[in-house]
């Protein structure tokens, strides 16, 4: 207590206030952020620990300040309660105790008393000593509560109502000069002033020097142990008995390194060759190099060496007139004998970058890595015997050839088309909104029918009684009559569908019906059937009365079945099985074949189960069509692969075609002819005789016929579907440069 007391007399010493004067404003408190500060040795008077402070002193301390300013606030009580204002006075020093205490000086950081100097020469005995006592604690464990700690009667001391903001702090920035050395103590909030020796000492150790300015980090170290010969030793403890042996194994490891150099295994350190070596792009291979010592090794294959063509200024006759640079961008690209027209710049600065030139380059590091790096044996074998025994494609006659029509008026890509079932007639689908009717034999647009978005599948009716064509549009099927052709056959179309009489009781369904307006009907619109989900494909049964639409959602109801005579929908499926590519129906018998991304699922309609699964092992399934006879099916892929399955045979493929380059689209088989085709990316139609033989024990002949080209590729795009004339040995193509095709 005397400690305590003496302390509360320092403070009194270190910030005098004279009674009546007032007090002086509040200094913003900074903090700095090296934790240093905190720690740093700055000189202080501790608390009861001065060795000055004798017995005599304490007790001194205790009747000289203290207790006379606890007089003076006795006789200022009793002076109060006469005028019956107890309680104000409590509230007075309640108000008072925060700015006194935000002044008072940290007891850790006082300035120490000069030696000689009057310690009560200023002493103030009415000064009230409220300096908190919170101990050597956080403050902010005190964050929570109205009051920092406890004065020497046991009173709280509570914090300041008003705390400092930004602009006060600005301002005593601007007016203290000593501003910049005054730090915020973290365990009392009081606000210090470093001393001159305090800057120095958080100045060197922000440099990363020692705190001590007299440690010479450098002076010279004795080394305890050394490599020089002692006379004395560090320990008098006798050699062990194996100093004087042998040791066994380290006579093996000699021995191993003396084999192995011996063997010519280990070499002597050569000086190393400083001059820098440079890899020859044009070189051939050095045979004696590390990789051409394997005995199986064939060296990369060279790049073909730089000619004129490839010069900035070629000369005058590698540069291509008018008419040659022509045929050459008529000229298919596989066919071009340059893939660039030879250019002349006026400087090699004026080049610009080379379009393909990426395309090259990983072109060519498909040739380095895909090469077969290793020598076939050579078996005794005629080349001839290899080759397989295919006819001859003049024997296989008649099948489309060259590029007969050209159908324009779509002004974006054309994702579908369909040919009506006496082939007079062609219904497409674009991405301009609209569905067009053309006249086969004369590539005229008979008809133009906005539906106002994407039209994603067209298919005409198979029936050749049934005048309906089927648009998938967003999520509805429109079912259009285009009233071409027979006109009987139109109006008993017409007639088919206003006989539907509803029934009494509605049934749920997955998908609902509703007739067209008077305004339609005039546009050729019959029926709507909305679904609530995109439709990505429709088609129909060969009956006619049937049509399953694909739906692009997750879950069981990406398949639904439509039967056009009862205006009835269902849902097929009870649960998923992968994002189904495509759907078709059997030709002859009650299947269902669905197509999703891995393999192809042939269903018994009738007793309602699974019957086979084909497995096509590629990525991803694309397309899908079915034999006339329906023992067949074809399989069109995103890699490129066309696979032909037998189902009598296997559900693995019996054949897999690779002609095409790029993505395969679309896949279709002729109705009557051995023929079947498919179209790709890569704006080719590869037609192909595919004979099926009625002797089971005969396999299916498959031979390429025909490469069919035309189209342009647009976004990296090139026939989006195929379809064959139901009659003639023709093959129709849409693709992504907004023209349909005939070939014939």
């Amino acid at each position: 207590m005397a400690g305590a007391r003496g302390a509360g007399r320092t403070v009194a010493a270190a910030t005098v206030t004279r009674p009546g004067k007032r007090p002086p404003e509040l200094e913003p408190e900074l903090e700095l952020e090296e934790p240093s500060l905190l720690s740093a040795p700055v000189p202080t008077r501790m608390l009861g620990s001065d060795p000055g402070l004798t017995d005599s002193d304490s007790e001194e301390s205790v009747f000289s300040g203290l207790e006379e300013s606890g007089s003076d606030s006795t006789e200022e009580d009793a002076a109060l309660e006469e005028e019956g204002a107890g309680t104000s006075k409590q509230r007075s020093r309640m108000d008072r105790s925060p700015g006194q205490q935000a002044r008072t000086p940290c007891p850790q950081t006082e300035v120490p008393s000069v030696p000689g100097e009057d310690e009560y020469a200023e002493d103030s005995s009415d000064e009230e000593d409220i300096r908190n006592t919170v101990g050597n604690v956080p403050l902010e464990w005190y964050d929570d509560f109205p009051h920092v700690g406890y004065d020497l009667d046991g009173r709280r001391i509570y914090k300041p109502l008003r705390t400092r903001d930004e602009l006060d702090q600005f301002l005593d920035k601007m007016d203290d000069p000593d501003y910049w050395r005054t730090v915020r103590d973290q365990m009392t909030g009081h606000r210090v002033q470093l001393t001159d020796e305090q800057v120095a000492l958080v100045q060197r150790l922000q440099r990363g020097q020692f705190g001590d300015v007299s440690f010479d980090p450098y002076e010279p170290a004795v080394d305890f142990f050394s490599g020089d010969l002692m006379i004395h030793p560090v320990t008098n403890r006798p050699a062990d008995k194996r100093s004087f042996i042998p040791s066994l194994v380290e006579k093996e490891k000699v021995s191993r390194m003396v084999h192995a150099i011996k063997m010519g295994w280990i070499q002597p350190r050569r000086p190393r060759d400083h001059t820098p070596s440079f890899y020859d792009l044009w070189a051939q291979e050095d045979p004696n190099a590390v990789l051409g010592r394997h005995k199986m090794h064939v060296p990369a294959p060279k790049l073909a060496l730089p000619g004129h063509s490839e010069s900035y200024n070629p000369p005058p006759e590698y540069l291509p007139s008018e008419e040659e640079r022509l045929a050459w961008e008529q000229q298919e690209p596989d066919e071009r004998k340059l893939g660039f027209l030879p250019r002349r710049f006026p400087s090699l600065r004026a080049v610009p970058a080379y379009g393909r030139f990426i395309q090259e380059r990983f072109e060519r590091c498909l040739d380095l890595y895909l090469c077969p790096r290793q020598r076939k044996m050579r078996v005794n074998v005629d080349p001839e015997d290899l080759i397989p025994k295919l006819p001859r494609p003049r024997d296989l006659q008649p099948f489309p050839t060259c590029q007969a029509l050209v159908y324009r008026g779509h002004n974006d890509l054309v994702r579908c088309l369909s040919v009506s079932p006496d082939g007079q007639w062609l219904a497409s689908g674009s991405d301009d909104g609209s569905v067009r009717l053309w006249e086969v034999a004369t590539a005229r647009c008979m008809r133009t029918v906005p539906v106002g978005g994407v039209v994603k599948s067209v298919a005409w009716n198979p029936h050749p009684t049934i005048c309906l064509v089927a648009v998938a549009v967003e999520d509805t099927v429109l079912l259009l009559n285009p009233a071409l052709g027979d006109r009987l056959v139109v109006g008993s179309t017409d007639q088919l569908l206003s006989a539907f009489t509803p029934p009494l009781e509605a049934a749920s369904q997955p998908a609902y019906w509703l007739e067209a307006s008077e305004e339609e009907r005039q546009g050729s619109l019959r029926l709507r059937i909305h679904h609530g989900k995109p439709v990505t494909q429709v088609t129909w049964h060969g009956r006619g009365d049937y049509l399953a639409v694909v739906l692009a959602t997750p879950g069981h109801t990406q398949v639904l079945i439509h039967q056009l005579s009862r205006r009835r929908s269902q849902s097929p499926f009870r649960r998923s099985h992968g994002q189904v590519q495509g759907v078709a129906f059997h030709p002859t018998r009650p299947f269902l074949l669905v197509a999703s991304q891995r393999c192809v699922r042939l269903y018994h309609l009738l007793r309602q189960e699974l019957t086979k699964k084909l497995m096509p092992n590629c990525k991803w399934v694309s397309s899908l069509a079915v034999h006339p006879a329906g023992d067949n099916v074809i399989c069109g892929s995103y890699d490129s692969k066309l696979v032909w399955f037998d189902m009598d045979l296997s559900t693995k493929p019996y054949r897999v075609l690779r002609h095409h380059k790029k993505a395969l689209r679309a896949v279709a088989f002729h109705p009557r002819y051995p023929l079947f085709a498919s179209g790709s990316d890569d704006g080719s139609v590869i037609v192909c005789h595919g004979m099926v033989y009625n002797d089971l024990l005969q396999n299916p002949l498959l031979v390429p016929v025909k490469v069919l080209k035309g189209h342009t590729l647009t976004r990296d795009l090139g026939v989006l579907d195929v379809a064959f004339h139901p009659t003639q040995p023709w093959v129709f193509s849409s693709g992504a440069d907004g023209t349909l095709r005939l070939f014939t």
